[in-house]
């Protein structure tokens, strides 16, 4: 909290290889609308990663939606970025950028400053002297700038979804439903806007996709949708070193 009692959430982004800090922004919130801003500056300036690592809170999932997907995710997704999100309870699965936060608290926020301008100025320094002057051990002594290197993927708008193995493309439409004979199937908000593919693999039972991940069946008769496993749950990663 800082000193206007206003709370202040640090949204970080760090290149996993040679741990520069691309992103260091207060937020006075968790809502996506914030982090999608964010995020968008930073591709605009590095380039698309191929992955991106998360834990499993907000705005990176959403527990009450499919798969646990959040609309920032969804967007990732549509980027060409995948999803690797970490097992619940266990931050030594992004140990290295775990770290960093620990330092980035006990430096830059300790104590809070007065209000949210004067906390991203401590921000922007922190992660200045992050990037430019701290070697790590593990680098050869090396700083983060001296070995980062801008991704060579482009940030261009996603095309448009296409599915020649299926037999109708739907939208999803913006209460998370797609509409089939006139009837409506749940699928999620997240996936508001975008289309879908549905393909009908047994006698009145249709496979829904969204790009290439499967997401589920549904049957003419009852129009619920029947999740697969989930493509995007938390994987036994190996440990990140800090």
């Amino acid at each position: 909290m800082l000193g206007d009692r206003r709370y202040c959430y640090p949204l970080t982004v760090t290149d996993h290889a040679s741990r520069y800090l691309l992103a260091c922004e207060g937020l006075e919130t968790t809502k996506e609308t914030y982090a999608f801003k964010v995020f968008d500056r930073a591709f605009s300036e590095f380039g698309l990663p191929r992955v991106i690592r998360t834990d499993n809170g907000v705005p990176f999932a959403s527990a009450s939606a499919l798969f646990n997907l959040s609309k920032l995710s969804v967007w990732w997704l549509r980027l060409g970025i995948e999803i690797e999100r970490i097992k619940p309870g266990h931050p030594e699965q992004n140990g290295r950028h775990e770290r960093m936060h620990r330092t980035l608290k006990q430096e830059a926020t300790k104590p809070a400053a007065p209000n949210i301008l004067l906390q991203q100025e401590r921000f922007d320094d922190f992660r200045y002297d992050f990037n430019r002057n701290r070697p790590h051990e593990a680098l050869d002594m090396k700083c983060p700038a001296d070995i980062y290197t801008r991704s060579s993927r482009p940030y261009e708008m996603p095309k448009e979804l296409k599915y020649p193995q299926h037999d109708k493309v739907l939208k999803v439409t913006s209460c998370g439903r797609i509409c089939f004979e006139n009837k409506k199937i749940n699928l999620s908000v997240v996936l508001a806007g975008q289309d879908v593919g549905i393909k009908e693999t047994d006698d009145r039972i249709w496979l829904v996709s969204f790009m290439h991940y499967d997401l589920g069946y549904f049957d003419e008769e009852g129009c619920r949708l029947e999740p697969l496993k989930n493509p995007f749950g938390s994987k036994v990663l190996p440990m990140s070193p800090e």
